[in-house]
């Protein structure tokens, strides 16, 4: 089972792709559910490099920076292989 570990925000690179999909009122949404709780969902990455690149919470990560904070909760899994 995969544990999340926090990562620091300058180190996630967002692809462009998942940039198309940002809703900001999704993001805002997240942003006040994660001040009464916390973050409850990590965010999903996976290394490259000495940089990480996001591959789901896209509306999570944009909260969290909206919120002013510096790491996320994430889970480091493996890049697909085709």
């Amino acid at each position: 089972m995969l544990k999340s570990v926090p990562v620091r925000l300058e180190q996630i690179y967002v692809p462009a792709n998942l940039r198309k999909t940002l809703d900001p009122k999704k993001v805002e949404a997240i942003a006040e559910s994660i001040i009464e709780k916390g973050q409850q969902t990590p965010i999903q990455v996976r290394r490259d490099g000495e940089r990480f690149v996001l591959v789901t919470g896209i509306h999570r990560l944009e909260a969290l920076k909206a919120l002013g904070e510096t790491t996320a909760d994430a889970l480091i899994v493996r890049a697909r292989r085709h």
